[in-house]
């Protein structure tokens, strides 16, 4: 079920057939919106984008993609110039923002088939070329030098662990690679006193990919919504009671949002039987199930069994270890 959220083109956004659980017209600021929404499960949100207070202020924009999956919003433009600028168009793509359009007869296509970062790289103004308007040629703008790869790490439940693991995978992947980690949204990395990690901002992110073209590795732990812009994503769960149980109240439908997604059980004190039992309940399929590890050991065992599963064919993994089984 979808949300629409309308002012100025309430009445053609009424007669779309689509199924609506709820539907409230005016104008709202982002506050109201996270107060009315922060909760409520469905499945698109919908939304005019004249029904936001000062939504020609790209910062205003910026608010609403911090507090909202933007991979469940489909924006309605106007037709002021602001809007339909270069700049802002690239910043609504910077922001994870991809689903935006001006006709609003596509809304259904893009509720069964969102839209990607390659469906919308034209308009992002990644290397400084001209942005075109919205009916022109696409230009296709790639994540990243040909041949690298960048793989994002988030957290599904609480505090599952992402910081430390990427961490501890670029210290074993730089004896074999080229790697760089950057944290987004967050500045945990200090507390390594690493000065190779770095920090950037969601905004920010595909510029620091650009930088870093000639690296063969990008491990970004990813604290937003910026999947998009990784390769793949590895998923960890925590896969104690506690979180478990906070996960499912938070979002009763999380695994099947996490269908044919890469898992990963990390911190986990799971033996074989109990990774199947978990299989089985959450209706999942567990890439690998992770122990607790040591962030003062920089040749770990486990850690290159892992990397060598991710696809890494340089590692050495030739130690067995007892949790090889969950290749």
């Amino acid at each position: 079920m979808n949300v629409i959220v309308s002012n100025k083109y309430q009445t053609l956004l009424g007669e779309l057939d689509i199924d609506i659980i709820k539907s409230v017209n005016g104008e709202f600021t982002i506050e109201e919106l996270v107060a009315q929404f922060a909760n409520f499960y469905y499945n698109k949100m919908i939304i005019d984008v004249t029904a936001i207070v000062g939504y020609e202020d790209i910062n205003v924009i910026q608010t609403l993609s911090i507090n909202f999956d933007m991979t469940k919003i489909i924006l309605i433009l106007d037709d002021s110039a602001t809007v339909n600028s270069q700049m802002y168009l690239s910043q609504l793509v910077s922001m994870g923002i991809y689903n935006f359009t001006r006709d609003i007869s596509t809304v259904k296509f893009l509720i069964d088939n969102p839209n990607t970062y390659k469906d919308v790289a034209q308009f992002h103004n990644l290397k400084g070329f001209k942005a075109p308007k919205l009916n022109e040629a696409a230009v296709d703008v790639t994540k990243g030098k040909i041949g690298q790869r960048i793989v994002g790490f988030k957290n599904v439940t609480e505090h599952a662990g992402s910081t430390t693991l990427v961490y501890l995978l670029k210290v074993h992947l730089e004896k074999y690679y080229k790697v760089k980690a950057v944290e987004v949204e967050g500045n945990d990395f200090v507390y390594f006193n690493d000065r190779s990690l770095d920090y950037t901002s969601k905004l920010e992110l595909p510029n620091y990919i650009s930088k870093n073209d000639s690296s063969e590795i990008i491990l970004v732990d990813l604290n937003c919504d910026s999947d998009s812009y990784c390769d793949e994503v590895i998923y960890l769960i925590e896969p104690g009671l506690l979180k478990l149980n906070k996960l499912i109240r938070k979002n009763g439908n999380i695994f099947n949002e996490l269908r044919n997604k890469k898992i990963v059980l990390n911190r986990s004190v799971l033996d074989a039987k109990d990774v199947q039992d978990f299989e089985k309940e959450s209706g999942s399929k567990v890439f690998y199930n992770l122990p607790s590890l040591d962030d003062k050991l920089d040749n770990q065992t486990i850690i290159n069994q892992f990397l060598a599963a991710l696809g890494f064919s340089r590692v050495d993994d030739s130690s067995g270890g007892i949790f090889s089984i969950f290749k």
